[in-house]
């Protein structure tokens, strides 16, 4: 259980971090989706009505409020369909952005699910829950062999840029 507890977390950690090294453009918050895995959680706590699964996704100090946010979500999801959609839609901000501040990051709203994400990402789920690392890990390989080599080729046309105009210059 601690192990779970720990990786989970940890991996989605050292995917988004790797990924984010290598991209100039700004990264796609994962956990913020419809379809990520803190929404995941919270509907799997919501319809076991155990909020133990959510619990790994906000900081040791945050869980008294995500747990009465919790209890009040089960409340008034019991009224009526209308209802119960308002309450988890409640509950899944109330828990991502929770999340987000204990990352340091701002809360900018639920994304749609079905977004087009990274490959990296997907698979760090398919990692998480099958505990299988091998596609991640491949892709991972790939995606920093492939950004490190183009980074290698522009600096090699660079420095060679550089040397023809030195001796330009120097030729004058």
């Amino acid at each position: 259980m601690m192990n779970k507890i720990f990786i989970a977390p940890l991996t989605v950690f050292v995917v988004l971090f790797t990924i984010g090294l290598f991209q100039t453009k700004q990264a796609i918050a994962h956990c913020d989706g419809l379809d990520g895995p803190v929404v995941k959680a919270a509907q799997k706590a919501l319809e076991s009505g155990n909020v133990n699964p959510v619990l790994i996704w906000v900081l040791k100090k945050d869980e008294g409020e995500i747990k009465k946010a919790f209890q009040n979500t089960l409340a008034v999801r019991k009224l009526n369909s209308q209802a119960k959609e308002l309450a988890d839609m409640y509950f899944f901000e109330t828990l991502v952005r929770i999340h987000r501040a204990g990352e340091g990051e701002p809360y900018t709203g639920l994304r749609p699910a079905g977004r087009n994400l990274e490959p990296a990402i997907p698979a760090a789920d398919q990692a998480i829950e099958s505990g299988k690392l091998e596609l991640l890990l491949k892709i991972l390989t790939e995606t920093v062999e492939t950004e490190v080599r183009e980074k290698f080729k522009a600096s090699q046309s660079r420095k060679t840029s550089s040397r023809m105009m030195s001796r330009q210059a120097g030729s004058m």
